[in-house]
């Protein structure tokens, strides 16, 4: 196993974190078109100021994408994507001991951004669209998350089709989590991710929300990102993603009283304090732990 700068103990206090408590994961797209945040963050001090400003506010993980992958987005080169990412990273690195994660498809950006001291590999092809991704999470030892997509960022929302959405998604977990360990990637070392508007309806996002608790069977944690998205403006009489934080609150303590183990979020503050409420309630804990040490 080749770990080279990638943080042991981060990886440690995640998978324990993980099983205790929510995990809040705060979005980071250093991207200029992202469908919230794009631009707002594309210099790196601003992306610095702002990772800084969401450990602040209780941040558990911070997810660092430089490509964006929203509904009709085009796939960015891979140098360009390095040279979005990594002064990030490094930057963040030195100056807080939060755990971080890439949010990438691609396996050399992967690679690069565990040299520079992320954990975490969050891809949301599901180690599926390079096939040298989970050697790479296998050879540094990192934690990875598998995400359900159907498609790709650019045909996902044409026409998505299941006969069951559960349990194809279900299904597609089981093949993903054969090809991870044929790998070498050990199975604790796995997050799933069911891909809330990847290749969904308004109807398969919602039913996933009410059905989640059907993927706690395969034993991994679940990370639910709903931050924001499309569906909740659609509920909500086509409100715009500036308009979308009391949906997300609420998608948010549906996932996890509905079996999640973390949330990806870009409000960390207010979706801090929906996590502490709702892990009062679900599983009794009366405070709420730092990650353990």
């Amino acid at each position: 196993m080749e770990t080279g700068a990638v943080p042991l103990s981060h990886i440690h206090r995640l998978q324990q974190t993980v099983r205790q408590r929510t995990v809040v994961m705060g979005i980071l797209n250093v991207t200029p078109d992202s469908f919230y945040d794009g631009g707002r963050y594309a210099h790196t001090e601003a992306a610095v100021q702002r990772a800084l400003q969401m450990v602040e506010e209780g941040a558990d993980v911070l997810d660092i994408g430089g490509e964006s992958t929203r509904p009709g987005s085009q796939p960015v080169p891979e140098e360009e994507e390095l040279r979005r990412v990594l002064p990030v990273i490094e930057a963040v690195r030195e100056r807080t001991d939060v755990p971080i994660s890439i949010d990438t498809t691609k396996s050399r950006v992967a690679a690069r951004a565990l040299q520079a001291g992320a954990c975490l590999v969050n891809d949301i092809s599901g180690l599926g669209f390079d096939p040298r991704m989970a050697e790479v999470v296998a050879r540094y030892g990192a934690l990875c998350c598998i995400m359900h997509i159907q498609g790709t960022p650019q045909t996902m929302q044409q026409n998505p089709q299941y006969e069951d959405v559960v349990g194809d998604i279900s299904r597609y977990f089981e093949q993903r989590l054969t090809l991870a360990e044929e790998e070498g990637v050990p199975r604790e070392n796995i997050w799933l991710d069911p891909g809330i508007g990847f290749g969904k309806t308004v109807e398969h996002n919602l039913e996933i929300l009410r059905r989640l608790r059907e993927f706690t069977a395969l034993g991994l944690p679940l990370l639910v990102g709903t931050s924001r998205k499309s569906f909740i403006g659609r509920v909500l009489g086509d409100l715009p993603p500036e308009e979308r934080l009391e949906g997300t609150a609420a998608t948010v303590a549906i996932a996890i009283l509905n079996g999640a183990n973390a949330v990806r979020v870009h409000d960390v503050k207010e979706m801090v304090r929906v996590a502490r409420v709702t892990d009062a309630v679900c599983r009794g804990l009366k405070a709420w732990s730092p990650l353990v040490l």
